[in-house]
């Protein structure tokens, strides 16, 4: 019997960090770890361990736990940052001192939540970061590499008012299909299924740097369902 895969949650407070946790009592095979600055109230039956530090510590125990896998699912926006200055430190710096403790600590598999249209010469700075992110995390060179860019995400965020997302929200499912050819891209993506694939991507072992947009990712939360049981299927 294999040991089962060890990955570790940065960036556990946001929609998809806590829709991850959420699944944690359904996984097989997989245990779950989590890296935060702060306390996170848990669903009931909670399956993971969570470890409390300020960011500057993170690197040290990235090295100390050894994970299998990391998950990174930083993010900020430029309101909540207060300054384009804060909003890079978090989704630039942070990603990338978090990528480099993997490296140098072996870990194998890197799963980036990045946002599509993420382009490192784009005029908008939201997507000039997220574009620069992807980059630098490619010159790393790690042993795996997966860079989600999801169009707009579909769940319920805790404590974090975005009144013209919750509008997209409500209108998402319309307008998808609309969204044909290489638009299809920008299809809006439930928080369940980007957790489902970015859990799948975090098992695989084979090594490389894969890019995946909307239908890749949903490709990947459709092959960790059927992996999965089905009581871990949908959340």
């Amino acid at each position: 019997m294999s040991e089962p895969r060890r990955i570790l949650l940065v960036g556990a407070t946001g929609l998809v960090g806590r829709t991850i946790i959420a699944q944690s009592p359904h996984l097989q095979g997989i245990v779950l770890q989590g890296l935060a600055r702060r306390e996170i109230p848990f669903p009931r039956g909670t399956r993971m361990e969570l470890v409390l530090a300020e960011s500057e510590e993170w690197p040290g125990i990235i090295t100390q736990l050894v994970p299998d896998a990391i998950i990174s699912a930083l993010g900020t926006t430029h309101r909540k940052a207060g300054s384009k200055e804060a909003f890079r430190a978090v989704d630039h710096d942070l990603v990338l001192e978090v990528a480099r403790a993997a490296k140098s600590a072996g870990v194998k598999n890197f799963v980036q939540i990045s946002s599509v249209g993420a382009d490192p010469y784009s005029k908008n700075s939201y997507l000039r970061v997220k574009g620069e992110t992807e980059r630098d995390l490619k010159a790393l060179k790690l042993h795996r590499l997966d860079i989600f860019r999801p169009g707009l995400l579909r769940g319920k965020r805790e404590n974090d008012l975005r009144p013209a997302e919750k509008v997209g929200q409500l209108l998402a499912p319309v307008a998808d299909l609309f969204l044909q050819g290489n638009k299809a891209k920008y299809r809006s993506v439930r928080a369940i299924d980007l957790a489902h694939a970015a859990l799948h991507a975090a098992t695989n072992k084979a090594g490389g740097q894969f890019v995946h947009e909307h239908e890749s990712l949903m490709r990947l939360a459709r092959e960790f369902e059927r992996q999965q049981p089905p009581t871990g299927g949908k959340g």
